[in-house]
């Protein structure tokens, strides 16, 4: 029973956690063009699909916040899934919400040392409002 319980509480903190970074931590780093928020959330190897097809990688990201200011105005982003496999993988999609557009977007995350960190994003059905 033990076991069960510490195991329920350490997957509710990495719900919590994701949620965090997803919801609150990814979009600040773009609308405040914090690189090293950015960089502590991305995985060296992270790629991004984006709503083009292009590809680009983690210092193409970091790069891109630090010559572009992004503002949505009101920005939200909603959690459609969360999946959390083996307490070391991520799923999380959901839906965009800006002021003039939304979209999808996928995120892959991998536990690494206690931490999770993007490995992969898809953003794809842009939508001007």
């Amino acid at each position: 029973m033990m076991v069960f319980l510490s195991s329920s509480l350490a997957l509710a903190d990495d719900e919590e956690t994701l949620r965090e970074i997803k919801t609150k931590l990814w979009p600040t780093a773009y609308k405040t063009q914090n690189e090293k928020l950015l960089g502590s959330i991305l995985h060296s190897s992270f790629q991004m699909i984006d709503v083009d097809g292009g590809r680009s990688d983690r210092q193409k990201e970091l790069e891109y916040i630090r010559n572009n200011k992004w503002d949505p105005g009101e920005f939200r982003y909603v959690i459609e899934r969360l999946d959390i496999y083996d307490d070391r993988f991520a799923i999380i999609d959901g839906t965009g919400d800006a002021e003039k557009y939304t979209y999808k977007s996928s995120n892959v995350f991998i536990k690494e040392d206690g931490q999770w960190k993007a490995v992969a994003s898809h953003v794809s059905g842009y939508k001007e409002k």
